[in-house]
């Protein structure tokens, strides 16, 4: 999910614009929750050395509305190594809570694109204790743990592979070929300081680790669960179900074939490319006329 852009000026008058404004607003409050704002502020008005400068290409990616369909993609594809969505499923607590884990993600995902250094550092030791304290055993009795480099490459692979993909074919500017090498070698660097090793810096090495994850990914019942939750009934208001719903749609066509029957998703390739595709570009080019007015001085704005 994404840290978007937003205005921080007024978008002038008239019931467009107002209308615009209320959108922007609940499209953000919805991803950054209710002290988005003051983390916004901290995260873009800090002065001081940065991971990545401006403009960069994981700066592209993760300030564009093509991350709400990136994001969910990610989710679902996370799913299918049976030891991540243990992890996930003992100890994330995402059927209760799932707004405030989609606040912290993006919170993450914002601090260490955008973030000073040092709340970028500060932010990623956050994580790895908390990657510490999630153990636990699989069915048959493996140990797992969060902080294991081989599940920490399969989460930055999934990730990385998913946000670019959405941005490709979803995003406002897509990616050359360097730019999307460059997007895998800058997000690799997150994953590093977090613990993960081996991990890909192109998008071709990108593909090669997807393809090496093969014969450990598939559906369990706490996947299934979890896609379920995710696709089928996620806390909102009813007048939101169906917008969610199209993102929805657009995730799950950016999944490989190779994926629906293990999550027991549909694959309808030609409704797909044309139908699905063209109702994904519509709510993400809608996400991002709410959330980049033109009349506005606009800034990367995250949670």
């Amino acid at each position: 999910v994404p840290p978007l852009r937003v205005a921080t000026t007024p978008y002038g008058g008239g019931v467009i614009s107002t209308a615009r404004a209320k959108l922007g607003e609940a499209l953000f409050h919805r991803v950054a929750g209710p002290d988005g704002a003051r983390h916004r502020d901290r995260i873009h008005g800090r002065e001081g050395p940065r991971w990545f400068p401006p403009g960069s290409p994981i700066a592209e990616v993760h300030g564009d509305a093509s991350m709400f369909v990136g994001g969910m993609r990610a989710l679902l594809l996370q799913t299918l190594h049976p030891a991540a969505m243990r992890a996930v499923s003992e100890h994330s607590g995402y059927r209760g809570d799932m707004w405030g884990r989609l606040h912290r993600t993006s919170r993450f995902l914002a601090v260490t694109t955008f973030g000073h250094e040092e709340d970028a550092r500060q932010s990623v030791d956050v994580v790895r204790r908390i990657h510490e304290r999630v153990r636990g055993q699989m069915p048959d009795g493996t140990p797992y743990a969060a902080s294991d480099p081989h599940l920490l490459r399969w989460v930055q692979v999934a990730e990385a592979d998913s946000f670019l993909r959405a941005h490709t074919v979803y995003g406002r500017a897509p990616l050359d070929q360097a730019g999307r090498d460059t997007y895998v070698a800058q997000s690799a660097l997150v994953a590093e300081r977090l613990g993960a090793t081996d991990v890909p810096h192109s998008e071709a090495d990108l593909r090669d680790a997807l393809a090496d994850y093969r014969p450990e990914l598939h559906g369990t019942p706490e996947a299934r669960e979890a896609v379920r939750h995710l696709l089928l009934t996620p806390p909102l208001p009813l007048a939101a179900r169906a917008p969610y719903g199209v993102l929805a749609a657009a995730a799950v066509g950016l999944m490989p074939a190779w994926t629906r029957p293990h999550l027991r998703l549909p694959w309808l390739p030609l409704a797909e490319r044309t139908v699905v595709r063209g109702l994904g570009t519509a709510a993400t080019g809608t996400i991002r006329w709410a959330m980049t007015p033109p009349l506005a001085r606009k800034v990367d704005a995250t949670p």
